[in-house]
């Protein structure tokens, strides 16, 4: 077993709860961070998180309360992940969208509470029984997540390589900001001043959420890039229309759009599943 060091925190940012818990809690697998570096990840989302079993049979294999919630949710996080796997590369990250359920375990509970929530975390060996988490946010200062059985872990499906998550974010940089000055063009009447000033204040806003440092060099660019195109994203919906002039005009925005943030989806689940992997093979 390796000793326990405090992870060094880097200046990049951690796009999602979800993120957050699995990249963590495979450093903590790994024996990289302590299980104060993942609690103190977490609380960067909010002060306080509560967990609960979403039925009486998922409380019933976690020794969870039920029905209820408890308190202290990170700690009890950590001790689900480690009853379900003793490897970092059995926590899956999976950021559904509509039209876009990939990795889910079809037609379960976890499927759709992930799917409305836009992320989610899969612990478990593939064909295995593992489970799921959903964070919701439950008010300004607390996070609940909900704990999912999953009858059977879904296999990987879809592998996509550190290099062409890279370059296709390089290409999704470009596309974004073309985006962002082709909706811009259109007079809507919100903007407030210059994009490039939002985007760079957005970004600022996130970064006080860090990623540990074992995570390789290469997949900390790709999820740099990807907080960049998900942020100029972001500003380019906020400048284009709140409702499109026409039922064309709103679905040629959603087209040049779907496929932006679906890369950018691609490539987040891409880096953190390799960062896992990459902690497990250590």
């Amino acid at each position: 077993m390796r000793r326990h060091r405090h992870a060094v925190l880097c200046s990049l940012t951690v796009s999602s709860p979800s993120a957050t818990l699995t990249l963590w809690a495979a450093s903590w697998l790994a024996g990289d961070s302590a299980p104060d570096d993942v609690i103190d990840a977490l609380q960067q989302w909010a002060p306080m998180h509560l967990v609960g079993a979403v039925d009486a049979a998922t409380a019933l294999s976690t020794d969870l309360a039920w029905p209820g919630v408890q308190d202290g949710a990170a700690p009890i996080l950590l001790r689900l992940v480690r009853r379900c796997t003793d490897t970092s590369g059995a926590l899956r990250l999976v950021l559904p969208a509509a039209g876009d359920v990939r990795g889910l375990p079809a037609g379960t509970d976890f499927a759709r509470a992930a799917l409305d929530a836009g992320e989610g975390v899969i612990v478990g060996e593939p064909g295995e029984p593992g489970i799921g988490l959903v964070p919701v946010v439950e008010g300004p200062d607390v996070l609940r997540w909900s704990v999912h059985s999953i009858a059977n872990v879904p296999p990987l499906v879809e592998h996509t390589g550190l290099g062409e998550a890279e370059y296709a974010m390089r290409e999704a940089i470009r596309d974004a900001a073309q985006a962002l000055l082709q909706l811009s063009s259109v007079q809507t009447g919100h903007a407030d001043g210059d994009p490039r000033r939002r985007i760079a204040e957005a970004l600022d806003d996130r970064a006080h959420h860090r990623y540990p440092d074992s995570l390789p060099t290469r997949a900390l660019r790709i999820l740099d890039s990807a907080d960049q195109v998900a942020t100029i994203l972001e500003v380019a919906e906020h400048d284009s229309p709140t409702e499109a002039p026409s039922a064309s005009s709103a679905a040629a925005r959603e087209e040049l759009l779907r496929p932006l943030w679906s890369a950018v989806r691609t490539a987040r689940m891409a880096a953190v599943s390799a960062s896992a992997r990459a902690a497990h093979r250590a």
